[in-house]
């Protein structure tokens, strides 16, 4: 777990025209609160903490007024369209103590030939030591066959690490690889199923059409040949 120490300032001024000011200086405001303590508003700096929080559940130490106190990102305000970061909920955590965190699931490895391997669950919650997150759990799904389902109660957890979610939920599924007949036969069979009945009667006349002029020139060739 990467450890990121960012310096952050105080703050007493609140609301959005407060926080607009704050983003204009490059800024994220934020709230830190936990164990028992009042809130306290603070102002991060930009860039540190965007590049801390590309990782997953990443542990920051907080320095305000020289002192520093650890804590995760409980909540991430993003904008809708620009690349930022509008405002942080922190929780403080304290070293040796368990919170419950979601951690990511990533599949490594090649399943056997004609597969599909479908990520049902992309995160699993664990409860773990604060200073002991795991960026991410990696499933590996070298060789396995069609059929194979992998469970959460099947993952592999870090040394200390217990598991929140539910067991039997499904995270990892291998299944046989459809063929392109099938697939095109799923297809047609979508596309009259949501063709009007109308369209329907009518492709089924002009097929009916085709496959009488088709036999058509065949009975006139059993003609000639008897003549």
């Amino acid at each position: 777990m990467t450890d990121n120490k960012l310096v952050a300032e105080t703050r007493t001024k609140f609301g959005k025209g407060a926080a607009r000011t704050i983003r204009r200086e490059h800024k994220i405001p934020a709230v830190m609160y936990g164990h028992g303590t009042e809130p306290v508003h603070i102002t991060l700096p930009g860039h540190e903490t965007m590049m801390a929080l590309k990782v997953a559940n990443v542990l920051l130490t907080i320095e305000i007024d020289g002192k520093d106190q650890l804590a995760l990102a409980k909540d991430i305000q993003r904008h809708p369209i620009r690349p930022i970061i509008e405002h942080i909920d922190l929780v403080v955590v304290r070293k040796g103590e368990k919170v419950h965190v979601g951690v990511p699931i990533h599949v490594v490895g090649e399943a056997a030939v004609d597969t599909v391997v479908s990520l049902e669950n992309n995160t699993v919650e664990l409860a773990v030591e604060a200073t002991h997150i795991p960026e991410r759990l990696e499933v590996s799904v070298a060789g396995l066959k069609a059929g194979t389902r992998i469970h959460a109660s099947d993952l592999v957890l870090p040394k200390g690490a217990e598991l929140v979610t539910e067991a039997d939920i499904l995270v990892v599924n291998v299944t046989q690889a459809i063929t392109a007949e099938e697939l095109e036969a799923e297809l047609a069979a979508d596309v009259a199923a949501n063709l009007p009945e109308e369209a329907i009667e009518a492709a089924e006349a002009e097929a009916a059409e085709a496959a009488t002029e088709a036999e058509a020139p065949a009975a006139d060739a059993d003609k000639g040949d008897k003549a």
